[in-house]
This record gives structure tokens, sequence and C-alpha cells, in this order.
């Protein structure tokens, strides 16, 4: 628009008639004043910009003064009046336009012109965020805090919202009569909204960049409120228009510091933590850096453990060792997802658990929670921060610890391969301390290098001197075969290996070791030293003669020089015997505990000789009983009679233990004693930390059932037809009877061994084994009168026969009851 064109407008503008002149009195028709004043304000606003735009010269200007003069010299000061004033703000708008601005101090002093250019009580200028459609109202720094921010959704239905969606300014006088006013505002504050100006701010590209708003504009008189018009409504949007240039560029600038102090954020964040190498130390420095990163009351890192499927924290602040599964809850959500999750209000999301709230008095309000990834795009965690302490979590924030996630990544997963290599280091070595044997390590120059306590203790030297010295400082004055050995190995790099060696320690004492030594190589087959391991063998020739008081010398050399299926589990025929004191329990209780152990270490002594003597295994002492087996781990066809044999000479040796214990004023020591032979399975039986080789079956519970039994015969020996059957010699024996077992259906005949007695303990010892079988025969016959009287005479001959007075006792109950047509004479025990 050139010079001539703005006058002739200004000419023809109502502004310069009476009747349209916002200027005219009161007595000019309101409408009539409304449309003239708006078509005046269209006008004055286009020599506005003409003004501010410098676009306008002197000459035109003098023509729009002298016309304006012309038609009325009042209106005309008026007027100049109204327009320099508008001129001051555009001219100070455009001032904070072209200056270098920050928000924090663009947007006070705009809304400071704007209060004073409207006289307004309030003046508010809100940036909006487009992608959460929210309002920002930020507040200045002030006594050296950072600015804050409040964020206000932009409801449905309201002025705002009217503003921001429609794209269109809102100008009322009368909220109260207006359905887009809220009255709940005023009420929560207290304040009093008489008029409303409220402009949609948008950029040069046409995004929304936010809005204006002005509140009770100030009247005539300080009583009478005033009312916004047209010509407020116009200006407005032109400083809006002007303002907005500002903002943007203000906006950007503060994008740039943001970028630049989160860059130097990070970088100082990201060296803070790259130093630690500590896992735990990491993970709690991480955490701590977090929080303060994001400005969060709390942080936590969830690592995931691949084993369990599992997340957890050994370091959240508020809580310690935290597991749960891979995808439970939010953290399980962006772990499985691998996507950022941010929840505003965590009470209003189902995944929240608000029972970890309720446990520790902490209220989640904001919740941020990011994968942490790996370069290969692996999760190994995830990163959650609480609350932020100014207002939510904003996409800035999100961004912000996004790059700190990588970089966490990359240091987390660098401390875990150190922590990696220090567990493997210290788990070699954890096994090389624990190593029985010794172990030394030399270099290329024989220099000590690593040196183990059992090596220490072998080598009788202390283990920070044996380290510092060189293998012939430690070896060449008392072991100089050491050296020997050592020079040979680096010469040909070969191992080299030395049996039954004596090593010779301080002060004069040896012991046998086994030398092994090994050459050490790099990953290039380099030679880097040597290996010397001292194994000591002293402790193994100590085992044959531990073993010896367990078993015979013939099978102790059988097991040591045969392979370890010997004492693997195996079935294989032996013999077994069991022994036990009669009435144990009332003897001990009268010796009393010092005199009961005597007694079974002189009884055990005198019993586990004979074992041993008949080639019989100790296989445990059970309490006062002895448990022994004869041919294993290796049988032989001799095993029964060596079981009977030693059951024999258990008892004689008894008779002589109890004659001196008659002299010494002792209770004699009776026994009984069970004898079967039959398939076992034999071999290591327990725990792998404490084994016992033993003998387990059927055949062993028979023969413990035979011990028992003695006492209800009364007798000492019992022997089951399968040991008789395999005895290669004769014995004196007798069968007593047919038993059954518990447990058993099928009933084994039994025999007595009598080999132990003497013509004193057992007189008449044929005539009596004669006479109790033919009554056996006629027991088991059913004829019990003649039965009675065959055992009545063996009574008669050997009034000790406790067997035959058992059997008498039988034939008087089945004469008084004679037992069922089905009766096989069968005897069974219902006891163990």
């Amino acid at each position: 628009m050139d010079g001539n064109t703005v006058a002739a407008q200004a000419a023809k503008s109502p502004a310069v008639e009476p009747k349209a002149s916002p200027a005219m009195g009161s007595g000019a028709a309101p409408d009539v004043r409304r449309a003239a004043d708006a078509r005046a304000m269209r006008s004055d606003l286009d020599i506005l910009n003409l003004v501010v735009e410098r676009r306008i010269t002197e000459t035109e200007l003098s023509n729009v003064f002298r016309r304006l003069i012309e038609r009325s010299p009042v209106d005309a000061s008026r007027w100049m009046t109204a327009m320099l004033g508008r001129i001051a703000a555009l001219f100070e708008i455009s001032n904070i336009t072209s200056e270098q601005f920050t928000l924090d101090t663009l947007l006070p002093e705009l809304t400071a012109i704007l209060k004073r250019a409207f006289r307004v009580d309030r003046a508010t200028v809100y940036l909006y965020d487009v992608g959460r459609k929210e309002l920002i109202l930020r507040q200045p720094s002030q006594g050296g805090r950072e600015a804050t921010e409040e964020r206000i959704a932009v409801s449905a239905s309201g002025v705002h919202a009217h503003a921001i969606e429609k794209i269109e300014s809102v100008l009322i006088n009368d909220p109260m009569a207006d359905p887009r006013f809220d009255p709940v505002q005023d009420a929560g504050t207290g304040f009093r909204t008489l008029s409303i100006l409220c402009v949609p701010m948008r950029h040069a590209d046409g995004s929304m960049g936010g809005l204006v708003e002005l509140l009770n504009k100030a009247g005539p008189k300080p009583e009478t409120p005033g009312r916004f018009n047209a010509d407020d409504l116009a200006l407005l949007e032109a400083m809006v228009r002007h303002s907005a240039a500002a903002i943007k560029h203000a906006e950007l600038f503060a994008e740039v510091e943001e970028a630049r102090h989160d860059e130097a954020q990070l970088l100082e964040v990201t060296s803070a933590i790259s130093s630690e190498l500590d896992l735990d130390g990491l993970l709690q420095k991480i955490v701590r850096v977090t929080s303060d990163f994001l400005d969060a009351e709390r942080s936590s890192l969830f690592l995931y453990d691949p084993k369990a499927d599992q997340l957890w924290s050994r370091v959240a602040q508020g809580a310690q060792d935290i597991r749960f599964p891979a995808n439970a809850g939010i953290a399980g959500a962006c772990f499985t997802s691998k996507q950022v999750i941010h929840i505003p209000d965590a009470y209003a999301d189902k995944r929240f658990n608000q029972e970890f709230d309720r446990r520790t008095g902490f209220r989640t309000r904001d919740i941020l929670t990011m994968p942490v990834l790996n370069k290969a795009g692996t999760c190994i965690g995830v990163m959650q921060v609480l609350n932020k302490k100014s207002g939510h979590f904003t996409p800035h924030d999100q961004r912000r610890l996004k790059a700190f996630a990588a970089q966490a990544a990359i240091t987390i997963e660098n401390a875990q391969l150190f922590d990696e290599v220090l567990s493997v280091k210290n788990y070699n070595e954890s096994i090389l301390q624990s190593l029985s044997s010794g172990v030394v390590t030399v270099d290329n120059d024989q220099k000590v290098i690593k040196v183990n306590a059992a090596a220490a203790r072998l080598v009788d030297i202390k283990e920070e001197t044996l380290s510092k010295g060189t293998a012939q400082s430690v070896f060449g004055a008392r072991n100089p075969w050491v050296i020997e050995r050592l020079k040979k190995l680096f010469q040909t790099q070969k191992p080299e290996f030395v049996g039954d060696y004596e090593l010779l320690q301080a002060e004069g004492k040896t012991i046998s070791v086994n030398l092994t030594a090994v050459p050490l190589i790099d990953l290039k087959q380099q030679p880097i030293g040597a290996m010397l391991v001292f194994e000591d063998i002293s402790r193994e020739k100590r085992v044959k003669s531990t073993m010896a008081r367990y078993m015979t010398k013939e099978i102790m050399e059988k097991l040591l020089d045969g392979s370890e299926d010997a004492l693997g589990g195996v079935a294989q025929e032996a013999t077994v015997l069991f022994s036990d004191i009669r009435s144990f329990t009332s003897v001990s209780e009268k010796l009393g505990a010092r005199e009961t152990v005597a007694m079974l270490n002189e009884y055990f002594t005198e019993m586990v000789e004979v074992v041993f003597k008949y080639h019989g295994i100790l296989d445990k002492y059970i309490g006062d009983a002895i448990m022994a087996v004869f041919g294993a781990p290796f049988p032989t066809p001799l095993d029964a009679n060596n079981a009977v044999t030693s059951a024999t000479q258990m008892l004689i040796c008894l008779r002589g233990l109890n004659e001196r214990r008659r002299k010494a004023g002792k209770p004699p020591i009776e026994i009984g004693i069970g004898i079967n032979t039959g398939e076992v399975i034999a071999g290591n039986i327990g725990s792998p930390k404490r084994m016992d080789y033993t003998v387990i079956g059927d055949t062993v519970n028979l023969a413990s059932r035979l011990e028992s039994a003695t006492k209800h015969y009364g007798a000492q020996l019992l022997v089951t037809e399968f040991t008789r059957a395999n005895l290669t010699d004769d014995k004196v024996m007798r069968e007593i009877d047919l038993i059954r077992v518990k447990g058993k259906d099928i009933p084994v005949p039994v025999y007595e061994g009598l080999d132990h007695h003497t013509p004193t303990s057992f007189p008449n010892v044929d005539k009596v084994l004669a006479l109790f079988s033919d009554g056996l025969a006629l027991y088991r016959e059913r004829q019990w009168d003649k039965a009675k009287a065959k055992f009545t005479q063996a009574l008669q001959l050997n009034p000790k026969d406790k067997c035959a007075h058992v059997y008498v006792q039988r034939c008087d109950f089945y004469i008084a009851q004679p037992p069922p047509a089905t009766w096989d004479g069968v005897f069974t025990m219902t006891e163990k």
C-alpha cells in the first residue's frame, strides 16, 4: 500500500467522521459506533503496520493528520493519543522480537507489556504442547531456583479449547453468561473473572504455539469494570502475531541450550559411570545418577537373569534384592516389548502394584520405564524412574533417558564381563587353594609365581615367603631332585613324573610325595613357565594299616590292586554274620556308661580279631551288634565255611573272656549269632559326603532275623539251609525247625551249630542229637505224645538243652489244642 492509498483510506475512514469515530460522544447510536469502530480499527491497524514496518512516508502521514484535523481537531487529538499508545506497544513487541531473549526473560517481559497496553488485571502467555494437548504455564526462575512448568490439560470444552481447536480468538465481556466459561476456576482461586480476551498464537509454519489470555480490562473508573472491544481484539491479535516469532526464536534458543546442556550432562554422567567396573558399585551409581539426571524422586535398575527368566534389582532406591518374572508388571511389559512406557498416573494403570507403595509408604505418581538395549538390540534390563520433582516426565526426558540407557548398557556389559572374569579368577583361585595337592608355578626364569596353601604346607615354608623366591632357593638346598626334574622339563618341554619320592621338610622331617611337572604355554603356544604338583602319598601309605582294622590283609590287597568296580554296586553271593549281646540294655544300666564302653571295647576286640582271622570283613557295628561279611567284595568257595568257623571261634573266645570277667567280678556276656548265605548287593552306599561299603538284600535281612531267633530257641548259633549247603567240611549241627520269617512266605530250614560246645556245656551230644532228630520227625508227623517222649529223654541227658525244652512245650500245647489239618510244621516268626 503506497502513501496516497493510505491517505485516501484515512480521508474516507469513519475514524475521521464524527458520527462513526470511536471518540464520538455517547449520543451516537451503539450499533453505528461499533461498526464504525471495527472499520476504523482495521484502517488504523493498517496505518499501524505501515508505521511499524517503516513503509509510510512523512508526506503520507501529514496528509492523514491534515484530513483528520480538518474534520475534527478533538477527534484527531484523541486518535493521535490512542494511535501513539498502540504504536508504543507494538514497538515494544518489535524490540522483543529483535533482541536475544530466553523464555525465562521473554515471557515476563511480554506479560508486562500486555498488562500495560491493555490495562488488565491479568495477562498470561501459555505455550502449547501439541503432542500431549497441554497448555504450559512457565514460571520464571526466582531466588536461584530453576524455572518451573505448570501443565494444564485442554478440556473438551471451554475458552481455551475453543481458541485452540478452532484457532479462533475469544472475546467475552460477560463470562457468567457464556457457556464456555467454567466458574469453578474462580471458585478455586478466589479471583473474579469479569471479562476475557483470548487469542491463539500460531507460528509461521502454521503450527499452534500457544495462547495469550487477558482478564478484566480496567474501566474509566475504578468501580466500573471495563469491556474489551474490537480494537483490543485486533490489537492483541497483531501483538500476538509479532510475539509469536520472538517466542519461537526463544524456544529454539532454549532447545539449543537444552541440547547443549543435555549433551554436557550426559557426558558428565557417562564419565561418572564409565570408570566403574565393580558391578555392585556400578549399579548403585547408575541408580543415583539416573535420579539426579532426570530430577526424579526415585530410580530403579532391573537386570535380566536369563537362567531364572527373571528381572532382578540388587539396588533400587527404597528397596533391596527384588526379583520377579521377566514379564510381570510395568517393568516386565517394558522388557518384553522393548518399548518405552510412560504412565503419568500410576494408580490409574492396572499393571501397577499398589502393594509396593502400601508396604514402603512411598507414593508413586509418575512412572517412566525405559528398556536397556545393548549394541545387538538385546534387552538386558529396564530402567525405571518415579515421580519427576517438577511436574511430569516429558518426551524430552524420554530422549535423555534413552541416551543414558544406551551408555549404561555398555558399562553394564563391561562390568558384567569384568565380574565374570573376576569370578573365574576367584573360582580358579578357590580351586587352587582347596586342592590337597601342592601346586607351585614358576616362570621361564624359574621364579616362583603362584603357590597354594597345600604346597606351602608340604614344603614347610610360609606361603608369602615361598611366592617371593625362586625354585632354586625353595627346593635346591633340601630337595635338589626337584630342580633336576624342573631343568629337564624346560629342556624337553615334556611332562615329568616322579613317584613315591621323599620330600625333605624343615627340621629333618620327610613325607612321601608324587611329583608331576608340566610345561605352561600361552595362547600362541609359547612356553611361559612350568607347574609343579606335589601329591602327598603319606596318607596312602597309612591306608593299608587303617584298612587292616576293617578287613583281612588279603582282601585289602585285592581292593588296592583292583579297579573301582570292586567297590561299585554288584550282585554276588556272600555269607553274612550277625551277632548281638543278650539283654544288653539291662546289663548297661547296671554297669554305667564308662564300664559299658570298656566292656564293648574288650568284647569287640576279641570278636573282630576272630572275624579277620577267617577272612571276614567288618561291615559295621550296630550298637552292641556286629555285622560281618564273608565273600565281599571278592567271593570264594570257603566263605560259608569261614563264617561258621568264625562264629564257632567267637563263642569259644567269648567263653574265655567270660571266665576272665568272672574272676574280675564282672557279669558275663551272652551272645547270639545268625548266619545266612545268598545273593547280596555289595557296594558303596550313602551320600557323596559319607559313604559306607556294605551289603544289602534279603540274605542280610534273614541273617539278622536268625540272630533274633536264637533267643526263642535258646541257641547261640543258628545257620540257614543255604549256608549249610555251601559248607565244604563237616560241622556238628542239628536241624531245629522250619522257620517262616516276617515278610516271607517260603519257610527256611534252620540249623543250630554245636561245634563250640564242650562235654561240660553240652553232655551226651551224640545221643541227644539222635533223640532230638527222632523227636522232630515225630513232631512233624503230628505224633505229639511220642515226640514229647523223645524230647524229654534228650532233656534227661542234657538238662541245659533249651531247644529240646521248647519242643516239649510245643507238644504239650498241641496235645491240648491240636492244630488244623493244614498245619505244615512251620514256625512263623512274628517279630524281626
